[in-house]
């Protein structure tokens, strides 16, 4: 017996992948785990009679020969017994991952990339056998990619993410019935839930990054990863994690991110979770330690993980061309020009005086203004930054104060600067390595 089987608390693009699976590996059974999430239980409710899916307990484990995992690279996460591990020298065993944490299962083939959803890479496969899908497939599977990426917007969707959505509106999936599955049911629990978040949650300042860490108990399963990134939104907030305690004891973490330097993947592997960069999740069945102390924990990994984030002192420009404040607009203008720069740091006595731009010069309408000091022209009121702070700090405050050039000073003195041409580098990955 072949089976493909995924995650529990299944999402589409497990679900997704599993019937996939059945397409590219002909006499294979879908096995899905009972915990699937409730979005993907009203679809599978309309359509299970549509795909080949049995429970994850009505497997005969001895029969199986070939084991098909997708969209988890961890065997706790699998809703299938022991006995079936037992028997793994008798079974063949295939990965189709897109998470690039190590895991345990140690297949003997796979296919891992780093791809914004599993599914993706079935696709493809379907696409190189030339495989045709009915109309049905196509949509299920447009619905497991766009619930991964994020409607390709996560920041971990790739250019084979979009293509492999191109194939499949070809193939006749129907956005209608995706984005109606997509919306998550929102009811009085989830009311309540956001209402406690607004309420209790705290807010925190991360190397200038806004999180928000709320604890909320709840004394049934719902549907709870809409309601954690509609607080996120609502706050404002660059990442949200929520701890729900479980009336009959153990947590469980949801977390979302809407900034590359917050990877909520990286944070909840050290929970025993994992995700993507931008959403994630991880259950804690023994809680021995506190709320209180879960949250600490959230905020000492985020830390340590934001001091492995780009630097000001990793993006800016060095040395810096200074002047000091009585050289005259013209040489200023000179120095530019040979240069190649669009600013000048005015220092004196190795401390920051000003900075004259370009759009300075641009100001200059009289022969004789030339001839005046740089002093008399110069912006004294500088914006700074330190070395230590993230890049992502600094291109938010050139956003913000609408700057091109962010001298970057250590003590009294400037040992480098940022400009947009930095920002731009980093940004787009462009940094020299």
């Amino acid at each position: 017996m072949h089976i493909a089987t995924t995650h529990r608390n299944t999402d589409f693009d497990g679900l997704a992948s599993i019937v996939a699976a059945t397409l590219l590996y002909p006499g294979t059974v879908a096995v899905c785990p009972r915990n699937v999430n409730p979005n993907v239980h009203r679809f599978l409710s309309l359509h299970k009679t549509a795909f080949d899916i049995i429970l994850s307990d009505e497997v005969n484990l001895d029969a199986v020969t070939r084991l098909i995992v997708v969209d988890t690279n961890q065997r706790h996460r699998l809703d299938l017994g022991d006995s079936l591990w037992g028997r793994r020298e008798n079974i063949e065993v295939l990965l189709w991952d897109h998470h690039m944490s190590l895991g345990d299962i140690h297949p003997d083939w796979q296919c891992v990339e780093k791809v914004g959803a599993a599914i993706t890479l079935l696709v493809r496969e379907i696409k190189e056998l030339h495989l045709q899908l009915t109309p049905l497939q196509a949509t299920l599977y447009l619905i497991g990619l766009y619930e991964d990426t994020g409607h390709l917007t996560f920041s971990s969707t790739t250019p084979e993410d979009a293509r492999a959505a191109v194939f499949l509106l070809e193939q006749g999936a129907d956005l209608t019935i995706a984005v109606d599955f997509l919306n998550m049911v929102y009811g009085e629990m989830q009311k309540k839930v956001l209402f406690r978040l607004m309420r209790d949650a705290e807010q925190q300042d991360i190397k200038g990054k806004r999180v928000g860490i709320g604890v909320v108990h709840i004394d049934k399963y719902v549907e709870l990863a809409t309601v954690v990134q509609l607080y996120g939104k609502i706050v404002n907030a660059d990442a949200v994690f929520v701890i729900f305690v479980n009336e009959g004891g153990g947590y469980f973490i949801i977390g979302r991110s809407s900034t590359p330097e917050i990877n909520i993947n990286n944070v909840l592997q050290r929970f025993g979770g994992g995700g993507h960069p931008g959403a994630g999740s991880a259950t804690i069945a023994d809680a021995k330690m506190s709320t209180a102390e879960v949250r600490q924990k959230i905020i000492a990994i985020l830390h340590e993980i934001q001091r492995g984030a780009a630097l000001v002192a990793d993006v800016m420009s060095f040395p810096v061309t200074t002047v000091p404040p009585e050289t005259t607009m013209r040489q200023v203008s000179h120095i530019m020009e040979k240069e190649k720069i669009r600013g000048l740091v005015v220092e004196e006595d190795e401390c920051l005086r000003g900075i004259v731009v370009l759009w300075d010069l641009k100001k200059l309408r009289l022969n004789k203004q030339w001839n005046s000091p740089v002093k008399a022209f110069m912006n004294r009121q500088v914006t700074t930054i330190p070395p230590d702070a993230l890049a992502s700090e600094a291109a938010e405050l050139m956003v913000q104060k609408n700057i091109g050039h962010l001298p970057v000073v250590q003590g009294q003195k400037v040992i480098g600067i940022v400009t947009r041409t930095d920002i731009i580098n980093y940004l787009y990955g462009m940094m020299p390595s």
